[in-house]
């Protein structure tokens, strides 16, 4: 019985996906990259946080306000870290599509919508011109604001330590009843969303 060649990663016109000579599947091709999979940073710290401390039912309510709660109530989720490497490896971020024998496929806002459920439409969030100029000092100051929290120490650039947030929402928590004013609430409500968005919807540095 005849087997089939295994087919060549590359694709068959290159002058689209230009960046094929640096892509991963040439490097796996070609055996320069180990078999092991990917380890993405894992979201477990959050899970054990929220276990440890819930939420108290006035920021769980302000959390359903933000549309977001949705991916708390999911909680932990186990990964294959194998099928995600295989993903990772049929990308092309020429096309911002996946490159899968039985045709080209990407992440939709309705998938989205869907596994997650959270909104996707309305107006779009976009991040300000003068944001993308602000000092360390001033993304520091802007979260106080917003939080309650600065981080101290020399992180460097705009990066804040998870660990030291979750910290902080443990000394918060506590306190945290049904006569705490309306202003902490929101404060420990944005932490709780800083930590998703780090932990759970976008896991990369």
């Amino acid at each position: 019985m005849d087997f089939p060649l295994p087919a060549h990663p590359g694709p068959a016109e290159d002058q689209l996906l230009v960046l094929q000579g640096d892509h991963r599947s040439s490097f796996v091709w070609e055996g320069q990259l180990s078999m092991q999979p990917l380890r993405p940073r894992r979201p477990d710290d959050l899970w054990e946080f929220i276990g440890e401390h819930p939420f108290h039912a006035r920021v769980v309510a302000r959390l359903q306000a933000t549309g977001f709660y949705t991916i708390f109530e999911l909680g932990r989720m186990q990964l294959d870290w194998s099928l995600i490497t295989a993903l990772v490896e049929q990308w092309r971020p020429e096309t911002h599509t996946f490159h899968l024998p039985t045709g080209e496929a990407t992440i939709t806002l309705e998938d989205v919508q869907v596994l997650y459920g959270l909104r996707v439409d309305g107006r779009a969030v976009a991040l300000p011109q003068y944001i993308r100029s602000m000092m360390r000092a001033q993304f520091l100051d802007m979260m106080m604001h917003f939080t309650g929290y600065r981080p101290q120490g020399d992180a460097g650039g705009s990066r804040v330590a998870l660990s030291a947030i979750r910290y902080h929402m443990t000394f918060l928590h506590p306190d945290i009843t049904g006569e705490t004013e309306d202003l902490h609430i929101e404060r420990y409500m944005r932490l709780a969303l800083f930590l998703l968005f780090e932990c759970v919807l976008f896991p990369n540095t």
